[in-house]
């Protein structure tokens, strides 16, 4: 087997690979003992035909596919290693030369990520902004706390008003026939929450308990039900009950009933600590994030296709694990916004390249600067990972494979040179 890199460009290499006629010879006796039983020739006795019959009824071809599927993994790897070549996808292959008898001739087209260098990346001129916590973020903070511990007060001596929580029965028709969807039992509304369509939540202000109340609504044109945008529709309603919202005093009791602190003082200072914590944590992690975009916009990489495919992949892994915390799967979303998966896709395309060219500038870095990760570096960000996800650190070393931890490593050495490129900038 011999190869050779035949043409070489931003993000493709094209290698020329030839299998001798003898080792291809030898793929084909393997194929012909794997797959004789298959055949069933007049005259033999079925898997007993020989290997020239089979050829001379079926065509000298018949064995070559499975023979090329055989030996091709073997003579890619090689000359992947032989010229250094990583590919980031599938190669596309192309059969240059088979015949009967002689070399084998192929083509590959190996999708790689492109060779770059990285300078100037040292005195980058950054600025640290500073986030100062003011009283009104802690009565947000604490606004945030009265809310969550409201309770609904059960209303019987007046109408609904804004804010109220009615508890109602609704059915809802188009030219007097009901839709799916449009009926509901004993459910509950916030009047003025815009959980509704629009004008369905104004039209039961001023109603009371008991009360039957025809709502006549126009759905939104942009609607995500299509057969159902832009179409009027009249829900019969009935009002059940009335709730509003109790708010707690802001007090010392109130601080003892949800926190471990005795005053309403003690609440607020922890509030604020927490509070400061937040922005020392938000200013680090933007001055970060300057630096890298500072280096990382000064360089231009081609960033093949495949690649970026695949960290849109993993963002939509993520969205749809964060969905789920909201109940909601990736489907339901896009119905919900009226777009396409492809939509979504192109959506996250920006970011994708962003974070891919991040990672690739900050990797090139670390190999300029030999940035490496020591063992006890690993075991710590080992334990830190386990306890976050309450597992023995032992246990989950053992059970990690060779990409997990190389991917861990990856994490380790970005932040150690995005350290190093802080170390070396000039903050203001």
């Amino acid at each position: 087997m011999s190869s050779e890199i035949i043409k070489k460009e931003d993000t493709e290499v094209t290698l020329k690979l030839v299998v001798e006629s003898a080792k291809f010879e030898e793929a084909i006796n393997r194929v012909y003992n794997k797959t004789k039983s298959k055949f069933n020739i007049q005259g033999f006795r079925k898997g007993k035909a020989p290997r020239k019959i089979i050829e001379r009824y079926y065509g000298v071809e018949i064995f070559y596919e499975d023979a090329i599927e055989m030996i091709f993994p073997e003579v890619y790897e090689a000359a992947l290693k032989e010229h250094n070549i990583e590919p980031v996808d599938n190669p596309k292959i192309d059969i240059e030369e088979i015949n009967k008898g002689e070399d084998v001739i192929f083509t590959a087209v190996i999708e790689v990520m492109p060779e770059f260098e990285v300078t100037e990346y040292k005195g980058i001129e950054v600025k640290k902004k500073e986030y100062n916590v003011q009283e009104e973020d802690i009565q947000k903070e604490l606004d945030i706390l009265l809310e969550k511990n409201a309770r609904m007060i059960a209303i019987e001596d007046r109408e609904v008003q804004e804010n109220d929580m009615v508890i109602i029965d609704y059915k809802g028709t188009i030219d007097g026939v009901a839709f799916e969807g449009g009926t509901a039992e004993r459910q509950g509304l916030v009047i003025g929450s815009g959980q509704f369509i629009p004008g369905f939540e104004e039209q039961l202000v001023g109603k009371n308990i008991g009360e039957e109340v025809k709502v006549e609504v126009t759905f939104p044109e942009e609607y995500h039900a299509k057969e159902l945008a832009g179409q009027d529709a009249i829900f019969e309603v009935v009002i059940h009950e009335i709730k509003e919202k109790e708010i707690p005093q802001l007090d010392d009791e109130f601080a003892k009933d949800v926190s471990e602190f005795d005053t309403l003082d003690e609440l607020k200072n922890n509030i604020r600590e927490d509070l400061e914590k937040d922005a020392k944590n938000r200013a680090e992690q933007e001055l970060r994030n300057d630096v890298v975009e500072q280096v990382s916009n000064k360089i231009d990489i081609k960033i093949p296709d495949a690649v970026i495919e695949r960290q849109i992949d993993n963002m939509l892994m993520d969205f749809g694990y964060n969905l789920q915390y909201q109940g909601l799967s990736i489907e339901q979303y896009l119905q919900m916004t009226g777009i396409t998966g492809e939509d979504l896709r192109e959506q996250m395309k920006a970011d994708a390249v962003k974070t891919i060219r991040n990672e690739l500038v900050l990797g090139k870095i670390g190999e300029q600067e030999n940035i490496v990760v020591t063992d006890e570096e690993l075991d710590e960000q080992i334990q830190k990972t386990a306890e976050q996800f309450g597992q023995d650190p032992e246990k989950m070393k053992s059970g990690l494979r060779e990409q997990d931890l190389k991917s861990i490593k990856e994490g380790i050495i970005f932040r150690k040179t995005i350290d190093f490129l802080i170390e070396n900038a000039q903050i203001a």
